[in-house]
């Protein structure tokens, strides 16, 4: 099933951010460093133990998190991306031409290292989007 989530990102703080959530909210806490994964060797030694990706699960509540930003650095207004799953690669590539029109496709789709497409893009009213498809549903 489609669904939308909210994904926070961090300014190298997003470990102590989630771990404050889970005691708040409870549910399971998963996090996956930069160190490990394919984009490693691509970083600075420094953010080789920031968080990659976290997602904390309770029930139907689905709160992601990152370190990661773009060149432009943790501002005011790109905090916070809403994170689109998409069902299909029929469905990811049609929100993503869709959401797109008129904004700026910063990051176009693309089979991604966890088995998946992944892209991300700006609307034109300035919101930030990540549309992301698991070929293992």
């Amino acid at each position: 099933m489609t669904q939308i989530n909210a994904y926070i990102r961090f300014n190298g703080n997003c470990r102590e951010a989630m771990t404050f959530y889970k005691e708040c909210l409870g549910g399971e806490l998963t996090m996956q460093t930069v160190e490990g994964t394919p984009i490693e060797n691509h970083m600075p030694a420094n953010a080789k133990k920031n968080i990659l990706h976290s997602t904390l699960v309770k029930d139907n509540l689905v709160l992601l998190g990152s370190d990661m930003t773009g060149p432009e650095g943790l501002q005011r207004g790109n905090g916070i991306s809403l994170c689109l799953d998409c069902s299909s690669e029929e469905e990811i590539y049609s929100c993503y031409e869709k959401l797109s029109a008129g904004g700026l496709a910063t990051h176009p789709l693309e089979d991604a290292f966890w088995g998946g497409k992944f892209g991300d893009l700006v609307d034109k009213f300035g919101n930030s989007w990540l549309l992301n498809y698991s070929k293992q549903q």
